[in-house]
């Protein structure tokens, strides 16, 4: 069973090395807080500056909760994630599907930031289902990244 990658875009204001920093080492500003999946809201929301690198959450205890790796980190254009959490939201790292990020000049200024969350069959019997989820999902935090952008000077 093949499922279509999830592909959602938004534009904002910052110029694309602007927004890669801002996507990048401001996530855990604009991610909703409870909307991850550690027990405890985040603090951090940490993504490693290099391919290889890891990409988890950390409580105000310290613990850390991993989402996934990077796969490619290619500033200010190009950032791919592996996302290492399961159709029942646990890390595992057996499991991988991808979220590319990229970050173009828009007409008229700002940056195109197009997100696709693709592999999703690779979610199994549960495929379609979560597929469904992370289709409304991303949506609400893209734009919660860009209201954030623009906030920003």
């Amino acid at each position: 069973m093949s499922i279509a990658p999830i592909v959602r875009t938004v534009q904002v204001k910052a110029d694309p090395a602007r927004a890669f920093d801002l996507f990048t080492t401001h996530f855990s500003h604009w991610w909703p807080k409870g909307k991850t999946v550690a027990k405890a809201p985040h603090v951090d929301i940490v993504v490693e500056p290099r391919a290889g690198g890891a990409w988890y959450e950390r409580d105000a205890e310290g613990n850390e909760t991993h989402w996934g790796k990077v796969l490619a980190w290619e500033p200010p254009s190009r950032l791919l994630l592996g996302w290492q959490l399961n159709s029942q939201w646990n890390f595992d790292p057996d499991f991988l599907t991808e979220v590319e990020l990229t970050f173009v000049p828009a007409q008229g200024g700002g940056t195109l930031v197009t997100l696709e969350h693709r592999d999703l069959e690779r979610f199994g019997a549960d495929a379609a289902r979560h597929a469904e989820s992370l289709g409304g999902g991303w949506p609400r935090f893209l734009a919660g990244f860009a209201e954030y952008a623009n906030a920003q000077p």
